[in-house]
């Protein structure tokens, strides 16, 4: 089974939360996801004014695959990467900027939000999410003992019989 690369929760989570929060009324877009590049939603955002969101796990994954593409693209024209998409509507905009190597930030909004804002205000959220994403990847991993897996048997069985 394919599984995130990032496992965001706790106070590392609300965090994120709060910038995508910020972000979202700093800049008058509709929805704001943070993905990883498996095509997982890791957190997002809706203004409380927007119509019910797209399909967010097929909208990530979507969104995870056109950067894969993109970055083949970069590639093969010499490039490490092309940091930032856009795909422009006539009535709507979507926005996706690399967060590392690990994640996209996704941007949903209306022709009438100025790009150029949202790519200003995208800049300093993703400096700020993206030291919150390297201190979760520099973090030990969580290593269970035999004493855990054994404790837990015994609980199972006192549980279930």
């Amino acid at each position: 089974m394919i599984e995130p690369t990032l496992a965001l929760y706790g106070d590392a989570y609300e965090r994120v939360d709060r910038h995508l929060e910020e972000l979202l009324s700093n800049t008058g877009v509709r929805y704001c996801l943070l993905v990883d590049r498996k095509g997982f939603v890791l957190s997002h955002k809706e203004a409380i004014w927007a119509p019910r969101p797209p399909a967010l796990d097929s909208v990530a994954t979507l969104v995870a695959s056109n950067a894969a593409a993109t970055a083949a693209l970069a590639n093969m024209l010499g490039e490490r990467t092309f940091s930032e998409q856009i795909h422009q509507g006539e009535n709507g905009t979507l926005y996706v900027e690399s967060v590392g190597d690990e994640a996209l930030l996704t941007l949903i909004f209306d022709s009438n939000v100025p790009l150029g804002r949202v790519k200003v205000q995208t800049k300093k959220t993703i400096a700020e999410v993206a030291a919150i994403l390297k201190e979760i990847s520099e973090m030990p991993a969580v290593e269970l003992g035999d004493d855990f897996s054994q404790g837990a048997s015994a609980l199972l069985d006192d549980l279930l019989g």
